[in-house]
């Protein structure tokens, strides 16, 4: 099993490099873009035999605790194969 965790600034905080990234797009004339928001993946990978409830809630704390800044980042985990 595999848990994937998607970290990105919170939509009140500033994100400099997803304005710099919008300024260049359009720049080279891709008008359709509005907005880019940058952020962090992480792609973990889960011991065979390791209980799915368990894994969820382990994979939960490491991404409040390690992967991610509370204060300004938010998170969301999905699971697959």
């Amino acid at each position: 099993m595999k848990a994937f965790v998607y970290v990105t600034l919170k939509k009140t905080v500033l994100d400099a490099q997803g304005k710099t990234v919008t300024q260049a797009l359009r720049g080279m004339g891709h008008t359709a873009i509005a907005d880019v928001r940058q952020g962090k993946y992480f792609e973990l990978t889960l011991a065979e035999g390791t209980d799915a409830e368990a894994a969820r809630k382990e994979v939960d704390q490491i991404a409040a605790e390690v992967l991610s800044n509370p204060v300004i980042e938010d998170y969301r985990i999905e699971f697959g194969e």
